[in-house]
């Protein structure tokens, strides 16, 4: 649900011609993905006190070319757009989440046993379709690091609770992940997710579950496990319980307001320099921005002090992705520009010979590209390329909808930056202390372990 606000960027991208775009203009996007993918191993002091700097350097590079080839009033008016249409509106929603979450402080004998660290991310599965991903994410992991701060091997729970919690969990509503929001918004009725996906679901969230299980099983018996000195030993106090309770009320009001905004419709609007600002989203901003407010200043500050609140994860995901979100405009539009744009081939692969769609080939299409791109822009370009008729894809090629809705939001997963969640829980947990894998360390284990998996959902469900 993080990036809800962000359906502008798919408007951006088609208002840019991607067919007078070379493949060259996807560099700085790489430039970015890289930079965060290498030099926090080659160069970890140099990112952890730059990568602000450095992700800036990227975006440089590409608005300052476009500015000299496209001219400088489009450019800024392409950076105006970039800023009050998505940046500022992702930002606030996830400030708020964080914050609201954040507000919130489960208490109790938390022990990270196998069964308990399961227990959690099933729950955060069934959670994250009805309050997003990133909302489902932010309310658990603190309590889920803290209950296994005592372990040696954390790094796997973290892992896994990215794959079931941050990306599969939220695939049955629209709620859950944006690109089904915008499914949602294009005529796609809100249980039709739920009535095509739900076995490819259970499938993957229980089978990750039960792999989790055995791995978290083997690491619990090994010698040495439990060696630390737990930084939150057991109390008295009851087993489960809530401080801030407040702020479930918060997470509520922000999932109203994010719903509200996808289904007003104003013809109240105002213009600056281009970029239309309509009612609906203005007001939901600011009462995001309120929302916020006023969890900052109900919640008590022994809440925050327990769950060791702090705004460092907040800071790193909003630089990398101010970032990512201007680099990315000339590689969304590339795509945009269907079977002759300079990604022709990507596109021209999801159809066969008799001109019927490759279910299985929007699957892996999607999902690749939702893997390193943003997702929901991802999915309106496969869901145009199909045809962009919701009833006609709901129904004649519900296969094929059910597979871009799939690869979209399982497949964001695949790496740190498939999904704004991952970034924001690695970011936590490593403030946390958790030795979190790199970028390729992380893509190590979701190739070895998710990728299998969707070649099996490919072959029950998507041929």
């Amino acid at each position: 649900m993080a990036l809800l606000a962000l359906a502008p960027l798919a408007a951006l991208a088609s208002e840019v011609d991607g067919h007078r775009f070379s493949v060259w203009w996807g560099v700085p996007f790489a430039g970015v993905l890289l930079s965060i993918a290498v030099l926090p191993m080659l160069a970890p002091a140099l990112w952890h006190h730059h990568y602000g700097k450095i992700t800036a350097a990227w975006a440089l590079a590409f608005f300052v070319p476009f500015g000299l080839v496209f001219g400088w009033a489009s450019a800024g008016q392409g950076l105006v757009h970039a800023l009050l249409a998505e940046y500022l509106p992702f930002v606030i929603l996830l400030t708020a989440l964080f914050t609201v979450a954040g507000g919130i402080y489960i208490r109790g004998n938390l022990r990270g046993s196998p069964a308990l660290n399961a227990g959690i991310l099933a729950v955060g599965a069934v959670l994250a379709s009805f309050m997003g991903t990133t909302g489902a994410s932010m309310l658990l992991i603190r309590p889920l690091i803290r209950a296994n701060d005592n372990r040696r091997h954390v790094a796997h729970v973290v892992v896994f609770f990215i794959f079931i919690v941050s990306n599969a969990g939220g695939s049955l509503t629209p709620l859950g992940d944006p690109p089904l929001f915008l499914g949602f918004l294009k005529g796609v009725t809100f249980f039709w997710t739920v009535g095509h996906i739900f076995p490819e679901t259970l499938f993957l969230v229980g089978v990750l579950l039960v792999l989790f299980f055995a791995l978290d099983s083997w690491y619990f018996r090994q010698p040495g496990e439990l060696g630390r000195t737990d930084p939150t030993p057991d109390s008295p106090a009851p087993a489960l319980g809530f401080d801030g309770k407040i702020n479930f009320v918060l997470l509520l009001a922000i999932v109203g307001l994010v719903l509200l905004s996808g289904v007003w419709r104003s013809p109240v609007q105002w213009d600056v320099a281009g970029t239309p600002v309509e009612l609906p989203g203005l007001v939901r901003d600011a009462g995001l921005v309120a929302v916020t407010l006023v969890s900052l200043a109900v919640t008590p500050r022994r809440v925050h002090q327990d769950n060791q609140f702090g705004w460092g994860p907040m800071q790193e995901v909003a630089k990398l992705f101010a970032g990512i979100f201007l680099t990315i405009i000339p590689v969304i539009a590339m795509l945009r520009a269907g079977v002759d744009g300079p990604f022709g081939p990507i596109v021209a692969a999801v159809t066969g010979a008799d001109g019927q769609p490759i279910p299985a080939m929007y699957f892996w299409a999607s999902g690749a590209l939702s893997s390193v791109l943003d997702n929901a822009p991802t999915y309106l370009v496969f869901f145009n390329t199909a045809g962009g008729d919701a009833a006609t894809l709901m129904t004649t090629h519900a296969a094929t909808l059910a597979a871009i809705s799939a690869g979209s939001v399982f497949m964001g997963a695949n790496t740190y930056i498939g999904n704004a969640p991952n970034l924001m829980v690695k970011a936590i947990a490593e403030d946390r202390g958790v030795k979190m894998p790199g970028f390729f360390g992380y893509m190590a284990w979701s190739c070895g372990i998710l990728l299998p998996l969707f070649a099996v959902i490919t072959f029950l469900w998507l041929r």
